[in-house]
């Protein structure tokens, strides 16, 4: 019985390092990864994959709309308004906002106590990246702590105006567009270079819901929503 119980207490030893270390290795294949993306622009991303899957699955040739675009070619006023809109102490954090996160937990607890169904994200522009990059869309705490340790590791290895340029290049901006190129033709036919101060406002605003905006046209909540990221736009720093 004793010989019984330490061969079971052995297995379930064996069982929890073999887990820890094939834990160690993703996050290690992960940081390996993060690296490479701080000199090498990326094709695609988990988010690109994921919808172009999806797509595919009623219309075999769907295809996405993309362009990388150097960070030079990017209007600094789509590079205001999307700090502004999405995190304006981007310059200024290491990646994650824990007060943040606080704040949009207890409002979306008290959300889900009255019934109401909006609800509201506390991640920075590098959480977003590393979920763009590397996850899914669904919610779980798994996926959260790992959206977490990805921003970590970002900040870790690049730049502020890397990690900008990054994300207005994966970025989704429609149903089928991503990146800043892809949305400046998408909406507006000019180029991401281009765009005015309401311009790159209103595709700021547009990020929260893309697939839903590129549907559904200029909402009275968009033009709101746009009217306020423009006034802000002067108010944040950007990476030079």
């Amino acid at each position: 019985m004793v010989a019984r119980r330490i061969n079971k207490t052995k297995a379930v030893g064996a069982a929890l390092l073999l887990g820890l270390t094939a834990l160690l290795l993703y996050q290690f294949g992960l940081f390996v990864m993060v690296l490479w993306l701080s000199v090498r622009n990326p094709n695609s991303s988990a988010f690109m994959k994921a919808t172009i899957a999806e797509l595919r699955l009623s219309n075999p040739d769907a295809n996405l709309q993309h362009q990388w675009i150097p960070y030079e070619k990017i209007s600094n006023n789509l590079k205001r308004a999307v700090v502004a809109s999405e995190d304006a102490n981007f310059t200024g954090h290491e990646g994650v906002e824990w007060d943040a996160i606080r704040k949009a937990w207890e409002y979306n607890r008290k959300q889900a106590a009255s019934g109401a169904a909006k609800r509201r994200g506390g991640s920075t522009i590098t959480q977003q990246l590393a979920k763009n990059l590397f996850l899914s869309s669904s919610r779980s705490y798994w996926r959260k702590g790992q959206e977490l340790v990805l921003a970590y590791m970002i900040e870790m290895v690049m730049s502020k105006r890397r990690i900008l340029e990054l994300y207005l290049n994966v970025a989704q901006w429609g149903k089928t567009a991503f990146g800043a190129e892809a949305a400046a033709r998408h909406y507006y036919k000019t180029s991401a270079a281009s765009l005015t101060q309401h311009q790159a406002a209103r595709l700021a605003a547009m990020l929260p819901n893309p697939a839903y905006y590129d549907a559904n046209g200029n909402t009275s909540y968009l033009r709101s929503r746009t009217s306020t990221i423009q006034k802000r736009m002067h108010m944040v720093e950007i990476p030079k």
